[in-house]
């Protein structure tokens, strides 16, 4: 280890008399010297600083030394300063000096220091000291160093070469006392540090603090170390020395348990699928797993809804690698399996990783695998959800239909993933493998051998790939060992794809069954980068290693899973060369093969080199102890096996090649290999050549420890293994790699720390965070100086190079945040910032993890008889030595605690619990020539014993094991306190614990204490002569670790496990003084663990006391055993246990619930017991728990004495016992209180606003109230007169308002008109509620999302430097800019977003809470607690807290506890009733009787229940003994049924309390079955002084749709509430005022009744108050509001499995009060019958499809289909127009389409049967949507499709008013035209144009039509009806149709006028005048010669 160390002798020609202190200061560490007190002229320090260091001396560096006039008071006056260059040090290691030191104006001063300085490099080249040198001083003052360096570094540092605050090795380092409780998991009192050994007087202060954390820091931060280190919870310690790394305390493997997943799928339509006219089937397949929706109709855009649920229970791992498939099937029905349009993929992991585990409402795009040139072939809107145990399911609230509808902006793609994905080639390349083992038995290979006479390898290797759900094959080589296959696996799929893992497994072909050898995840995200500066998935060639089951061969293999890659392999099987290359493909060109089929090819051979260079690598292993071996082990010899690869495995390491040049033997030259040896040094060639590994430890047999484990008696002789190995050597992944996992675990144990300050309450959590930011940034950039060594190495793969990359981009950015953030980390954002440093933790892990393996890893495994019992699996990265500290694995030359395991599926459950043994382990693994360090990090004190048979003598040949002649003898005292929370072991769920304590090969039990979860044991353990070997020092630095069991006895059999922790001992040596700080030890809290599930806590402390010369008497004495029942067990000493004080605990007894029966006896007369530190008191017997089950009497105490610190309470169990006959008590259940925190009493604060008396205060109340979204709450100061001015909108302003907003028109948006007051309803109310909380929710995640977008501008302009103004701007800008988007839709609808908002306005709304009630309330404990009973044994099985089971009942009542003497004047106040103690003013629990009125409005997202994936639900409601079914009214298949029921229920509480709401499927015939319950505790509810018995509406009316439901007034409610809060009030004043306390609240008072009739009323003001209360001093609090809960139904054979939620509410009212009304009625809305009738009056240019036989000419026989959606059965067509030749078409045809709508909702309910078999009608829901489809008849063949148009009866774009003005844009721009809706404008008349899609996939237009929709409702409909098509009543005239129509042989003259005049008008024109220019040049021609003649004769 390098270091260097200053001797600081003494500062002299000091001026004055005072204290001095000196600070130290190297690489940003400052070290304080003690204060040297009354020093004159010289100041004698005498100290030693070390500073451990990782990189050499640079010359270059300084030294600083700074004196300092000390002052308790003031700050440190600055004397002068020291700087030093160490070159001369740096290159002679020693040096002594004195010189002067320099002032603030560096002008040189008299005052001198005096120092020495060593400085001893790593390979010692720079002088050698010893020790021993410098043991007269005082050494190690490391426990005192400036915590959060920069803030002590004063401004002088100027000299120091690097920046201020760069602590040496990146961290605060720790303290080097050992153990001094640096470590446990929460921290108990102040520890003193370690200076204060002399004097409390010299406290050094801290100079230049930033803040005002001066003083409390000097308090805080050197008295108590805390707050520099505190252990983090999982791991051990927090290392002290070098010698010994953490154990793991977590045992058992997760990964390969099956657990219960749930995939709810819903399909709900599909848009512009590809292809004309098609019958669309969507099929959901999971893994092989498939269902279908049911087919559609000639659409393009089918509508499903339907719901799919897949239930699987399979280990994680295979769950997110299935895939999930969504293809549409065109034309599938029984007979023809029909075409695939196209499929979507994406694994379930995929989604898993999706926020709330789900995608809602996308799009998923649709591709063609078997055309890839082919582009989107449609979209499905899907929702898709992945449910593990115990994940709840929130659906998110989405606006309205409309924002969903834009597909590019909702696609299916998780975010970061670009929409238009390419296809890409992955080509996944196989070029060989070596290692493999056998896969057959000898005896077949023995009889082959003896007919064949030829020895083969027994194993048929292939290689499968899987990659998106398709499968690659290489060929199989025949019997091999080390195959050769160079082939490739070619997947095409679309990039990035949405699988995540490629799965390529080794396995051997065999003719019954093929099994796997070994399986090899390859994982994209690690191999790829998205970023910017990103790459493409590439690997390799690399070899990856492949773990599974043991190597022997048997037929049946146990650990077969292993092999499939489930759980952790727990041997090296095989290793596979393997590269990755992705290559994206460019589909236009020509060439491109277009079908996605895997391809497998040949590729050519990679050299040897191309993987890198082989090395010889060297692991040395020495077993110092093992201790802890099952019993069931211990009678045979037991020896220890290490094998690296194939290497030192003697039993089953098959296949070595017959040359010991075991990896070379391919090797083209063997000079290579002879050069190898040469060329190390000379002593070691010769040896070398016959060094033989020696891989497991001489066989010995164990020694009882005690009933349970046993121990080899390795004492002073410890065995030791060496093998040698080759391997290509890739050292960097792993250096690289380690660094990371270095500065990850530094970060978490830092993180641990802060969370633990901050769980403890403990002062500056935020320094210590800095502390960690800072280390962060300081390893980030330690990384980046040092990862980029090697570059040129041997075997670097692109995978290196681009990692290497993007690994340094990464950590310098987060070594910049850090720094940023640091800067940002004050006290009240500690917690955000935690967070986001979490965010760093987890990428830190996932960047460290090297996909590219190179070194396996190594196994240990103990062996009996041959037999492999037990292992445990190092990775190689831990152990690997490097000379860069940094690099060095994390265990590598240290001693590890190691716990072997059973191999896996033995060590699922409690068999993994069980230790099999604990080794102290050392290991070192490196290059063989980097060897001579290899012993270094030994306990030192041991001689080497060679091997007898190496005779030569040579010193480099490694011992087989090493002898100790140094031996410590110490006594562990063991002070066990308690224990708390532990698992219930035993049937009565309790636990009767004991501890048993392991130090060495030494173990001791404490007593058993029966039946309890928290046992105080308080006893002390003391182990005599325990010997430990090595030096004094090393131990005293760093002890072993001690383990602790904890066992619950059982009468008979074995005691069983409950957890285990781990601790180490406070160490005091024979010459030290046993007293403070150190001693005597403070108690601490461990973790206890039982697998890898946290079982408890365990409160103790540990000292190991050395015995020296004088034998034991030396030792602080002990006490003897004080209590005489307790015989001879030792208490824990007094200074060691807590200080009490007198508590006195109050019980409110109230009743017992739901008390189950106990051994199939009823409870009768239970009795609760309450115990807390050995005092209790019991409750009253209830005498007969049938007839009542509450207590008679309530409020019970007892004192008791009490830890002051409150983390030390000790729990509060409460038990319950039923008395029988003859004196007998059964337990009938327990609940222990772990934590009494928050039943402590604390006396109100008289001064507080709620107490103020100071004056009335006017509460104003909002004017928005009936719309307010957000409850704004207003706060006010006591004395202030604030007011607030707020008006209740009375009902006549607000009509005025509305007659003005009424008829506002813009864009030619007509408003919405006056809802009519009959119209609405209690479903209005409902709806226009949801839309609020969709806002609020909206209104919240946009609030989140900004907060999140200033704090990254924010981070972002730290680092630029950007003031603060520029920032707002900036955030202000982006803040519009995503306003912009989000509104830019909403104004196309309306400008002033007026266009839905006024209706809001008028209807009363109702709160709608999308959870339970109670969740919003705290379960409605506001004074009564329920506390669950448990019983048996708490569950194994991932103890998922399911421990539902085990609930036997609940006890009902609460705890307050407080400090004695209690203060006079609270039970001096009126009316203070001294029996009730703390709990005044509670209610009597006499038996009441209640009417319980529940409300069930709606399910949603029901478990399909039947096998067609629908369910047909009903209500069934259960309440004590009555039960009401809803049996005859079930919903048929649906699952989102409306309900809008209500049921009366009378009850007695207490005996009738529990409320169950379940829903059930009904069957025709068998018994229906349970989907989900949900249960509702109604008393609590009733008695809560939230009053959650009648939600309060936010307005009162006396008639109409908003009625009061209450038989109380406001007004009654009031008055009852103010006296039962002893409160004045209420007084009703003039002018609408109220004064309740000191609050006066305004309302208006006037009230009008059915008749319209003003009455004068106080209810309004009354309603005010209530709907105020919270703000009322002292009793105020939040009523429950008039409301809907949503309550997730369950289902008890699905634990935590959500199976839907429903949306209900409860109303109680005493049957004592008058009588409520009648119940609101809330029955579903009845659709409405409309009549849509619509006339084809025109069409125009529509396309044309046929050719005339005769003339060839194009024309369509044209008509018309329209249908509305969901009714395609009853379409309707128009007559034919034939032979149009233009396009056009008359028709003047009428469709007439009947529906039933839901104005409310927005869709058309259809009523149908589903199938013949069908016993009812099922009812849908569908978006209206009227389709129009333009066609060409055709005689004889099928008529041809055209083009469609579908418009959306809701919002559909206005036609166009001529034929001309019509076109494509009206559908391309659908979103930003303005819409009509045709329930508002009743009638519609104009142009629209018909689509269809042409090859290429884009849209052309293909006619239009001249439409008239109008709308009538069926009243109307009845009074003037009209005809289908032309027919009578109320007939269209025919069309005037061209005579061309008729077919042309029936008139073939009228048609060839037609042709001429029509058609080839100007084609004959043009061929007349062409005819007759010829004619004329003919004549030209021919009478030009003549003519010419003629007048050159003259004639």
């Amino acid at each position: 280890m390098m270091s260097l160390m200053v001797h600081l002798k003494t500062a002299g020609h000091l001026r004055g008399k005072g204290d001095r202190m000196a600070k130290v200061t190297f690489r940003g560490l400052s070290f304080y010297s003690r204060v040297a007190e009354n020093c004159e002229d010289v100041a004698h320090f005498n100290e030693i600083f070390r500073w451990p260091i990782a990189s050499r001396l640079d010359g270059n560096e300084m030294l600083e030394i700074q004196v300092y006039n000390y002052s308790k008071v003031f700050s440190n006056r600055l004397v002068g300063t020291f700087c030093m260059v160490l070159q001369k040090v740096a290159e002679e290691g020693h040096l002594e000096l004195t010189d002067t030191l320099i002032d603030d104006n560096n002008t040189s001063i008299k005052t001198s220091v005096t120092i020495e300085i060593r400085y001893q490099s790593m390979d010692g080249s720079v002088g050698v000291w010893s020790d021993g040198e410098f043991l007269d001083v005082p050494e190690d003052r490391d426990g005192m160093f400036a915590f959060e360096t920069e803030s002590l570094l004063s401004g002088q540092s100027r000299g120091s070469g690097t920046s201020p605050g760069r602590s040496l090795q990146g961290s605060i380092p720790t303290f080097r006392k050992a153990g001094k409780g640096v470590f446990s998991a929460m921290k108990l009192g102040k520890i003193r540090s370690s200076r204060d050994d002399h004097k409390r007087g010299d406290e050094p202060a801290v100079l230049d603090m930033e803040d005002l954390d001066r003083k409390a820091m000097r308090l805080a931060g050197f008295v108590d170390p805390d707050t520099i280190s505190l252990a983090s919870v999982t791991a051990v310690t927090t290392n002290v020395s070098n010698k010994r790394s953490k154990p793991d305390i977590k045992m058992e493997p997760s990964s390969g348990r099956p657990v219960d997943y749930q995939i709810s799928i819903t399909v709900i339509e599909a848009r512009q699928l590809i292809g004309l006219n098609m019958d669309p089937v969507v099929c959901v397949e999971i893994g092989d797993d498939k269902k279908y929706t049911s087919m559609k109709e000639s659409t393009n855009c089918p509508y499903y809804n339907e719901y799919f649920v897949f239930d699987f229970h399979v280990p994680p791992d295979v769950m997110f690698d299935k895939i999930i498939k969504l293809s549409v099937i065109h034309s599938k029905n029984l007979l023809r399996s029909g075409t695939l349009v196209g499929t979507f993929k994406m694994d379930v992991g995929t989604v898993y990783s999706q926020p709330e585990h789900q995608f809602y409402h996308k799009w998923a795009i649709l591709s063609d695998p078997d055309d890839i040139t082919a582009g989107c072939k449609g979209y499905v809107k899907c929702d898709i959800a992945v449910v593990g145990k115990g994940d709840n399911i929130k659906t998110p609230h989405k606006a309205n239909e409309t924002d969903e509808d834009e597909l590019e902006g909702n696609l299916l793609l998780p975010e970061g993933i670009p929409v238009e994905r390419q296809w890409a080639r992955f080509y996944v390349k196989i070029y060989r493998a070596e290692g493999l083992p056998k896969m057959n038995t000898n005896i077949m290979a023995n009889v082959k051998k003896a007919f064949i006479g030829e020895n083969r390898d027994l194993v048929d290797p292939y290689v499968q790939v899987q990659f998106a759900g398709q499968k690659g094959k290489t060929s199989v080589q025949k019997s091999s060992y080390e195959p050769i296959w160079n082939e490739q696996v070619v997947f095409t799929e679309l990039f990035p794809p949405l699988c995540k893992r490629i799965k390529v497994q080794i396995r051997d072909s065999d003719k019954v069954n093929d099994v796997a050898i070994g399986t090899h995840f390859v994982d994209l995200r690690k191999i790829s980068n998205d970023g910017d500066k990103g790459f493409l998935p590439t690997l390799g060639p690399a070899w990856a290693n492949m773990y599974g089951s043991t190597r022997q061969y048997t037929l049946m293999d146990e650990h077969q899973d292993l092999n499939e890659g489930l759980g952790e392999g727990v041997s090296f099987r095989a290793r596979l060369l393997l590269s990755v290359a992705v290559e994206i493909l460019d589909t236009t060109s020509p060439e491109l093969m277009s079908s996605t089929e895997v391809q497998v090819e040949s590729v050519s051979n990679i050299s040897e080199s191309a993987t890198g260079k082989i090395d010889e690598f060297f692991l040395f292993g020495s077993f110092l102890e093992a201790t802890m071996i099952d019993r069931k082990i211990g009678d045979k010899a037991i020896s220890f096996e290490i094998t690296i690869g194939n290497y030192g495995n003697q039993i089953d390491g098959v296949s070595k090649p017959s040359s010991r040049k075991k990896k070379k033997k391919d090797s083209e030259n063997e000079e290579e290999e002879s050069e190898l040896i040469q060329n190390s040094s000379d002593d070691e060639a010769d040896e070398d050549g016959d060094l033989v590994s020696v891989s497991s430890t001489p066989p010995m047999k164990p020694v009882i420890t005690d009933r349970n484990y046993f121990h080899l008696p390795y004492f002073e002789k410890k065995p030791c293994v060496y093998i040698k190995s080759w391997w290509q050597d890739q050292r960097r992944r792993l250096y690289n790699s380690n660094m990371m996992d270095k500065i990850a675990d530094k970060l978490e144990e830092g993180l641990n720390d802060v969370q633990e300050i901050i769980k403890t309450e403990k002062a500056f959590p935020e320094r210590r965070l800095r502390g960690v930011l800072e280390e962060l940034g300081v390893g980030c950039s330690r990384f980046v100086t040092l990862a980029n060594k090697d570059v040129n190495q041997a075997g670097r793969t692109k995978l290196d190079r681009e990692r290497l990359k993007s690994c340094m981009r990464e950590m310098d950015s987060m070594g910049q945040q850090a720094k940023q953030i640091r800067t940002q980390v004050k006290k009240n954002i500690v917690k955000e910032k935690l967070k986001l440093v979490q965010n760093f933790l987890q990428k830190l892990r996932f960047l460290a993890d090297e996909p590219q393996h190179s070194i396996p890893d190594v196994f240990i495994w103990m062996m009996s008889n041959n037999k492999r019992i037990a292992y445990a699996r190092v990775p190689s990265k831990d152990i690997l030595y490097s000379i860069v500290d940094e690099e060095t694995g994390k265990d590598c030359g240290k001693v590890k605690a190691v716990f072997l395991k059973l191999p896996g599926k033995k060590g699922f459950g409690p068999a993994g619990w069980t230790v099999q043994s604990k080794l102290e382990l050392y290991l070192w693994l490196g290059l063989n020539k980097q060897r001579k360090d290899f012993l270094s990090g030994l306990p030192n004190g041991f001689e080497e014993i060679k091997s007898a048979k190496m005779s030569h003598g040579l010193h480099s040949v490694p011992p087989v094991s090493l002898v100790y002649n140094m031996k410590q003898v110490f006594q562990l005292r063991a002070h066990m306190y308690q224990a708390r929370s532990l698992f219930a072991a035993d049937n009565s769920g309790l636990s009767d614990p004991f501890a048993r304590v392991f130090f060495s090969t030494h173990s001791q039990v404490t007593e058993i204490l029966s039946e309890t979860l928290c046992p105080t044991w308080d006893q002390l353990l003391v182990f005599d002569d325990v010997e430990l070997f090595g030096e004094a020092s090393e131990l005293r630095d760093d002890p072993p670790i001690i383990v602790v069991e904890i066992f619950d006895q059982d009468t008979v059999g074995k005691a069983e496990f409950i957890g285990r922790t781990f601790a180490k001992p406070t160490i005091k040596m024979c010459d030290e003084h046993y007293g403070p700080p150190r001693f005597p030890p403070q108690l601490e809290y461990y973790q206890i663990y039982r697998g890898n599930h946290a079982a408890g806590e365990l409160l103790a402390a540990f000292e190991l006391l050395q015995i020296g010369q004088g034998g034991r008497d030396d030792l602080p004495p002990l006490e003897g055993p004080t209590d005489s029942e307790r015989g001879p067990i030792l208490p824990v000493p007094l200074g060691i246990r807590p200080i009490l004080s007198r508590y006195r605990i109050e019980v409110l007894f109230w009743g017992l619930r739901d008390l189950k029966r106990i051994n199939l006896a009823q409870v009768d007369r239970p009795r609760v017991d309450i115990e807390c530190a050995g005092r209790g008191v019991q409750s009253v017997l209830i005498q007969n728990y049938k007839k009542n089950p509450n207590f008679s009497t309530l409020v019970k105490w007892f004192e008791v004495d009490l830890p002051e610190n409150e983390l030390l309470h000790p729990p509060l169990n409460i038990r319950v016992v039923d008395c029988r006959a003859f004196g007998r008590y059964i337990l009938v259940g327990s609940h222990a209180v772990s934590s009494l925190r928050r039943f402590i009493y604390t006396t109100p604060d008289k001064a507080s606003n709620n107490w103020a008396t100071a004056g009335d205060i006017l509460v104003n109340v909002d004017a928005e109230h009936l719309v307010r979204k957000m409850d704004t709450v207003v706060k006010l100061d006591a004395t202030s007169d604030a007011i607030v001015k707020v008006d209740m909108t009375e009902e006549e302003s607000d009509r005025d308002k509305k007659q003005k907003k009424k008829k506002k028109k813009k864009g030619g948006v007509e408003e919405e008109e006056e809802t009519d007051e009959r119209m609405l309803d209690w479903w209005s109310k409902y709806f226009a509620s949801i839309e609020t909380l969709k806002e609020t929710l909206r209104a919240q995640d946009a609030a989140q999302a900004e907060a999140e977008e200033r704090e990254d501008l924010e981070i972002a302009a730290e680092a630029a430097d950007i003031t603060h103004d520029d920032l707002l701007l900036k955030g202000s800008r982006a803040k519009e800019r995503s306003k912009e988007k989000k509104s830019s839709k909403d104004k196309k609808k309306a400008a002033d977003g007026s266009d839905r908002r006024p209706v809001k306005a008028k209807v009363d709304e109702l709160v709608v809470y999308d959870k339970e009630l109670e969740s919003e309330y705290g379960n409605f404990e506001d004074w009564l607690h329920t506390f669950n009973l448990y019983r048996g044994k708490a569950g194994d099985d991932d103890e998922q807290a399911l421990d539902d089971d085990r609930i036997v009942g609940r006890f009902k009542g609460s705890l307050c506890m407080y400090k004695l003497p209690v203060s006079e004047e609270i039970t001096r106040e009126a009316g203070f009733d001294p029996n009730m103690g703390m709990f005044q003013s509670i209610p009597h629990n006499d038996p009441i009787n209640v009417l319980v009125r529940v409300y069930v409005v709606r399910a949603t997202d029901l478990h399909p229940a039947d096998i067609n994936g629908k369910a047909d639900p009903y209500v069934v409601i259960k309440l004590g003994k009555s039960e009401v079914k809803d049996k005859e009214n079930y919903i048929s298949k649906q699952l989102n049924p409306v309900f809008g029921k209500s049921f009366d229920i009378e009850a007695t509480f207490p005996m009738e309390s529990m409320l169950t709401v379940s829903v059930y499927d009904w069957d025709l015939v068998g018994t229906d079955d349970l989907i989900g319950e949900t249960k509702i505790d109604l008393e609590n509810r009733f008695y809560s002084k939230y009053r959650a018995t009648c939600g309060i509406s936010s307005n009162y009316s006396v008639h109409g749709y908003n009625v009061w439901r209450d038989p109380l007034k406001p007004s009654q409610i009031l008055a009852k509430l103010c006296k039962d809060g002893k409160i004045d009030g209420p007084h009703y004043g003039p002018g609408g005022r109220v004064k309740v306390a000191n609050r006066i609240f305004q309302g208006p008072t006037e009230i009008e009744d059915e008749n319209g009739l003003k009455k004068q009323t106080e209810e309004h003001l009354a309603l005010t108050v209530l709907t105020h209360w919270e703000e009322i001093p002292r009793v105020g609090c939040k009523l429950v509001p008039e409301h809907v809960e949503t309550r997730p139904l369950l289902n008890p054979d699905k634990p935590g499995i959500e199976q839907g939620r429903i949306e209900m509410w409860v109303d109680m009212f005493p049957m004592d009060m008058p009588a409520p009304g009648p119940a609101i009625d809330t029955a579903p809305r009845k659709p409405k019958r409309y009549e849509l009738r619509v006339i084809i009056w025109n069409t125009d240019e529509v396309i044309l499809e046929d050719d005339d036989y005769f003339t060839g000419e194009k024309s369509s026989d044209i008509f018309v289909r329209g249908w509305l959606k969901g009714q395609q059965e009853d379409r309707q067509d128009t007559d034919v127009h034939y032979h149009s030749l233009t396009g056009e078409g008359n028709f003047n045809w009428r469709f007439v389409f009947p529906f039933d709508y839901l104005m409310a909702e927005e869709k058309i309910v259809i009523s149908k049967k589903e199938s013949m078999f069908s016993w009812d009608e099922t009812e849908y829901k569908i978006p209206p949507r009227l389709t129009l489809q333009v066609w060409d008849a055709d005689h004889f063949s099928a008529d041809d499709f055209l083009g469609a148009i579908e418009l959306d009866l809701n919002r559909f774009p206005r036609g166009a008013k001529t034929a001309k003005q019509c076109s494509l844009a009206m559908i391309r721009n659908e979103q930003e035209l303005p819409t009509i809706s045709i329930f508002k404008q009743k009638r519609v008349k104009g142009w629209w144009p018909f689509v269809a899609r042409d090859e290429n996939d884009e849209m052309e237009l293909t006619g239009k039509v001249e439409a008239e929709l109008h709308l009538v409702t069926a009243e109307e409909a009845e009074k003037s009806p009209v005809g289908l098509g032309r027919n009578e009543p109320d007939p269209l005239e025919k069309p005037n149709r061209p005579d061309t129509t008729f077919l042309w042989f029936l008139s073939p003259l009228k048609a060839i006028r037609y042709l001429v005049c029509n058609r080839y008008k100007w084609l004959i024109i043009k061929v007349v005048l062409a005819l007759l220019l010829l004619i004329m040049l003919g004549l030209f021609l021919y009478s030009m010669p003549g003519y010419l003649v003629k007048k050159l004769l003259g004639a």
